[in-house]
C-alpha cells in the first residue's frame, strides 16, 4: 500500500511548536516560476513602475519652486505652468497607475487560473487511498479558498514589493541631492519601522494558518451535511440542531481567530503611522533651525517634508508587505503540500497503450490498506475471455478490492494482476480503464440529463447507438415515458430515478462504452424483485462476449457463472461452479443456505 508523507491531509492539527512559515530560496523559485510565462508581462510591469516612480517626485519638487519662486516673485504666468505641470504630472502618473493595474491584474488571474488548473490536474493523478483518507470539504478549500488567498501575493505583494524598492530608491536619492543632513536625519526613524515586523510575521501566520484549517472544517461540514446523501442522513436522524451547532462553533472560531488578524494587524499599522510622523517633526524643527542659519528654503523644507511620504510610505509598506508574505506562506505551504504528493499510481516509462486480447490473471497478488491488516492474501485465479468469473463471500472479504486492482485504483504490494499476458503496470492508465467497464451498487449520476449522462462513456456516440444501449438495458422505453425523454435532468446523483433505473442508465453507459472486460459490483443488492429482474436482463446484455467479473450476495445472480470464487478474509477459501460448490458443502453452501432457508437448488 502507498503511504503518503500526510496520511491524513484532512486532520492537520495547527502546533505553535511547528516548523515556521520559511521563505527560502527554493520556495521564491518555486513560487517565481509562476511567473516565467508571463515574463514579458512581468518586465512591461517594472518598466511603469520606474517611470510612475519618477514622477511622483515632481509634484514636491515643483511646490518647492512656487514657493520660492512662483510666490515671492508674483510670476502669475510661472505660478501657472508649475500648478499645470503638476497636474498633468498625476494625470499621467494615474493614467500609467490604469495600465499598470490591467496589466498586474492580468497577470495575478492567469497565474491564479494555471495553479487551479495544474491542481485540478493533479489531484485527478492520485490514487483513490488519497480520496478515501482525506476529509471531505478539505480539497474544496484547498483548490479554492488557499488558492484565492494567494492572489492578493500575485496581484499585489510583488508589484508592491518593486514599487515600493523603486520609490524608496528613488526618494532616498533626490533627499540628499536636495539636503544631505536633513536626509541622514530621516534615515535615522527608519530602524523603528523595522523593529516589530518580525513578530508580527509571526502572529499572522499563526492565525492564518488556524483560519485556514477552520474554514476548512466549515466546508466539510457544508459539504457533508447538504450534498444530497448527507442532508438525507441528517433529516432522517433528525441532527438538524447537531450539525448547525457544528457549524455555528467552526464559524465561530473561524471569526474569533479573523478578528484577532485584524486587530493584530491594525495595532501594527498604528505603531507604523506614529512612528512615521517624528520624522516630520524632525524636519520642522531641524529644518527650521537651517532655515534660520541661512542654509534652505521655506521650499525646500515644504518639498522635503513631502517627500518624506514617499519615503517612509514605502517603508511601512514593505515592513508590512514583510508580515503578508509570512502570512501568505501558510497558504503557500498548505497548496505545495498536496502538489508534493507523488501520484504513486502512474504511467511507467515505455508504458504501452495497446491492451492484448485476453483474459485476466491474478498471480499470488497480496495488498492492505494498513499494514497490520492485509486485505488480500496471495490471491490467484484466472477469468478467461468470454466467461463470467462471480466473486462471493462475507462483507469485508476483500471482493471489491480484488476489482479494484484491475483498473489500478489501487496498486497490488506483490503479485502481478495482468491482462492478455501483460502486467496491468506496464500499460498506461488510460488505455487500461478505456478497457474496462464498471457498474457499482451505488451509482453515480451527474445532475444534468440523462443524455448527458450516458454520453459521458463516449461523447462521439450517435443517437442510433445510444438508442441501441439503452434498448440493451431495458431502459429506453422508461427514458421514452418521460416527459423530456432523453433530455429529462435526473437531478443531484440521479436523486429523481429509482435505484433500479439508475442501475439501467449505468448499464446503458458500460454498454454504450463497450469495453471488453466489464465488472459487476453488487449490481443487483439493493434492488426490489422487478428491478431486479430487469436489471439483470441489461446484465446479461452487458456481459454478452466479454469477460465479466460479478460480485454479488444475492447467490441467485451468480448461479450461472463459468466459474465461483469464494473470498474469505482476504483470500479464495473455495472455488468451482454453482453446483461443484453446493457439494462441496463449504462455506458456498453455508451462504446459499441462510440465503434460500435449506431449499434445494433450481
Amino acid at each position: 500500500m502507498s503511504k503518503f508523507g500526510t496520511p491524513s491531509m484532512g486532520r492537520m492539527k495547527f502546533d505553535e511548536n511547528a516548523e515556521k512559515p520559511d521563505l527560502s530560496p527554493a520556495m521564491l523559485r518555486r513560487i517565481a516560476a509562476y511567473f516565467l510565462p508571463y515574463r514579458t508581462r512581468t518586465l512591461a510591469v517594472l518598466a511603469v513602475l520606474t517611470v510612475t516612480s519618477l514622477l511622483g517626485l515632481l509634484p514636491p519638487l515643483l511646490i518647492q519652486q512656487i514657493v520660492d519662486r512662483a510666490l515671492p516673485d508674483k510670476d502669475l504666468r510661472l505660478l501657472a505652468i508649475l500648478v499645470f505641470s503638476s497636474l498633468a504630472t498625476t494625470i499621467a502618473a494615474g493614467a500609467l497607475g490604469v495600465l499598470q493595474s490591467y496589466l498586474n491584474s492580468y497577470i495575478s488571474q492567469h497565474i491564479v487560473y494555471d495553479m487551479k488548473n495544474r491542481m485540478y490536474r493533479h489531484l485527478q493523478s492520485l490514487p483513490l487511498s488519497f480520496f478515501s483518507n482525506v476529509k471531505q470539504g478539505e480539497v474544496i478549500t484547498r483548490m479554492t479558498s488557499d488558492i484565492a488567498g494567494i492572489q492578493g501575493v500575485f496581484s499585489g505583494t510583488i508589484v508592491s514589493f518593486a514599487s515600493n524598492v523603486l520609490i524608496l530608491v528613488t526618494t532616498s536619492v533626490t533627499l540628499f541631492i536636495m539636503n544631505w543632513k536633513l536626509a541622514v536625519l530621516s534615515l535615522f526613524v527608519l530602524p523603528l519601522f523595522v523593529a516589530p515586523t518580525r513578530r508580527m510575521g509571526r502572529v499572522r501566520w499563526k492565525f492564518a494558518k488556524q483560519t485556514q484549517e477552520k474554514l476548512g472544517e466549515q466546508n466539510r461540514i457544508t459539504e457533508e451535511t447538504l450534498g444530497l446523501s448527507g442532508y438525507m442522513l441528517m433529516k432522517l436522524f433528525a441532527r438538524d440542531d447537531r450539525e448547525y451547532d457544528a457549524f455555528r462553533k467552526a464559524n465561530a472560531e473561524t471569526t474569533r481567530l479573523q478578528i484577532r488578524e485584524s486587530t493584530a494587524g491594525r495595532w501594527f499599522m498604528m505603531m507604523v503611522s506614529t512612528f512615521g510622523s517624528i520624522g516630520p517633526m524632525l524636519i520642522y524643527l531641524y529644518g527650521g533651525y537651517l532655515f534660520i542659519q541661512g542654509e534652505i528654503t521655506v521650499g525646500a523644507i515644504i518639498a522635503f517634508v513631502a517627500l518624506l511620504g514617499r519615503l517612509y510610505g514605502p517603508v511601512g509598506q514593505l515592513t508590512n508587505l514583510y508580515v503578508e508574505i509570512k502570512r501568505s506562506v501558510a497558504l503557500f505551504q498548505r497548496i505545495f503540500e498536496y502538489f508534493d504528493i507523488v501520484p504513486e499510481i502512474a504511467d511507467r516509462p515505455g508504458a504501452s497503450s495497446d491492451i492484448p486480447d485476453g483474459g485476466i490473471e491474478f498471480r499470488g497478488v497480496e495488498f492492505a490498506y494498513r499494514p497490520d491488516k492485509p486485505a488480500l492474501r496471495g490471491i490467484s485465479f484466472a477469468a478467461e475471455p468470454g466467461t463470467i468469473t462471480a466473486l462471493v463471500g462475507p462483507s469485508g472479504a476483500g471482493k471489491t478490492t480484488i476489482t479494484q486492482l484491475i483498473p489500478r485504483l489501487y496498486e497490488a504490494e506483490k503479485g502481478i494482476v495482468s491482462i492478455g499476458g501483460a502486467d496491468v503496470r506496464s500499460l498506461k492508465l488510460d488505455a487500461l480503464r478505456s478497457h474496462i467497464g464498471l457498474v457499482t451498487q451505488d451509482t453515480y449520476l451527474f445532475n444534468a440529463t440523462i443524455r448527458e449522462n450516458l454520453l459521458y462513456a463516449d461523447e462521439n456516440a450517435d443517437e442510433r447507438r445510444m438508442i441501441d444501449a439503452c434498448r440493451a438495458a431495458y431502459i429506453h422505453d422508461f427514458i421514452l415515458s418521460l416527459p423530456d425523454g432523453y433530455d429529462t435532468l435526473v437531478g443531484n446523483r440521479g436523486i429523481k430515478l429509482s435505484g433500479g433505473e439508475k442501475q439501467r442508465i449505468a448499464i446503458a453507459r458500460v454498454l454504450l462504452k463497450n469495453p471488453p472486460i466489464v465488472i459487476l459490483d453488487e449490481a443487483t443488492s439493493a434492488l426490489d424483485t422487478r428491478s431486479e429482474h430487469y436489471v439483470q436482463q441489461a446484465m446479461r446484455s452487458l456481459l454478452t462476449g466479454k469477460t465479466g467479473i460479478v460480485i454479488a450476495h444475492r447467490l441467485s445472480t451468480v448461479r450461472s457463472a463459468d466459474q465461483i470464487l469464494v473470498v474469505d478474509n482476504g483470500a479464495i477459501a473455495e472455488r468451482g461452479r454453482h453446483e461443484e460448490l453446493l457439494a462441496l458443502g463449504g462455506l458456498y453452501k453455508e451462504l446459499h443456505d441462510k440465503q434460500f432457508a435449506a431449499k434445494s437448488p433450481a
